[in-house]
């Protein structure tokens, strides 16, 4: 039983950590990060990048399950996606029950906050009684890939501050969806800078797809095979500042 989850590069991480959580299983990780980052490309690029990374996955590990572990293309390519993959959504169910100002924020891409898809979206997963805001959380994602919420913390809080303080406060915003799954690395400092915040994190949710999906066969131990699509060896650099030493394999798609 083989599992494939890829993304633009680090987003993965969160949704595997959660999948191995839940289920014992052999994971393939493919780090597209040649095509970093998804969040800033169009609906028509990301189809395309999408269309054939998928077609590759399949030829290649004829996989039981894949995950889509990134917000953008799960989002804006929703209705074109086969039926047997298992996206990444922003966790807006039930919020109204977390939520005590009623005003809350979707942290995500560029490309999902410019779309009109994101609009559908919360109109059908949200009652009127809340209000969503959009914020661009596209040079929050740029930390995480590049690692530097890992090399320049400080940085990290500034770049933090700048781009949700002021509209976190002028909005009363109490929860907010980490839409992007690079996103939850930087929850101890997005809760070290807004304590009264509730940060959502969407790989849970994902988590519990995956393991509810009929299983071939179960191992006894979590298995994870790494790819990049990028600098094999700058990524293995950064994994092992958070404590993976897995080799990283180069891969084409």
């Amino acid at each position: 039983m083989t599992i494939v989850v890829f993304d633009s590069g680090f987003g993965s991480l969160s949704i595997i950590k959660e999948i191995q959580k839940k289920i014992k299983c052999e994971i393939i990780y493919i780090a597209d990060q040649k095509n970093f980052p998804y969040g800033k490309k169009s609906p028509k690029q990301l189809s395309k990048i999408i269309k054939k990374s998928l077609n590759i996955i399949e030829k290649k590990f004829n996989p039981q399950i894949i995950v889509l572990a990134s917000n953008t293309p799960s989002l804006l390519l929703r209705s074109k996606l086969p039926k047997n993959i298992i996206n990444v959504l922003p966790p807006l169910k039930n919020i109204e029950k977390i939520s005590k100002s009623k005003n809350v924020a979707i942290l995500a891409t560029e490309s999902v906050v410019k779309s009109s898809l994101i609009n559908n979206y919360i109109k059908k997963n949200t009652n009127k009684k809340i209000k969503v805001f959009k914020i661009n959380a596209s040079p929050l994602v740029d930390l995480v890939e590049s690692g530097k919420f890992l090399t320049k913390p400080k940085y990290t809080e500034k770049i933090i501050k700048t781009n949700l303080t002021k509209f976190f406060k002028t909005n009363q915003i109490d929860v907010a969806t980490l839409s992007s799954t690079h996103l939850p690395f930087l929850l101890k400092f997005l809760q070290k800078q807004f304590p009264n915040v509730i940060f959502l994190n969407p790989a849970n949710d994902v988590a519990k797809k995956v393991a509810k999906k009929h299983l071939r066969s179960i191992p006894n131990r979590n298995k994870l095979t790494i790819f990049t699509t990028g600098n094999s060896k700058k990524f293995q650099e950064n994994l092992i500042k958070i404590g993976i030493k897995n080799k990283v394999n180069s891969f084409s798609l």
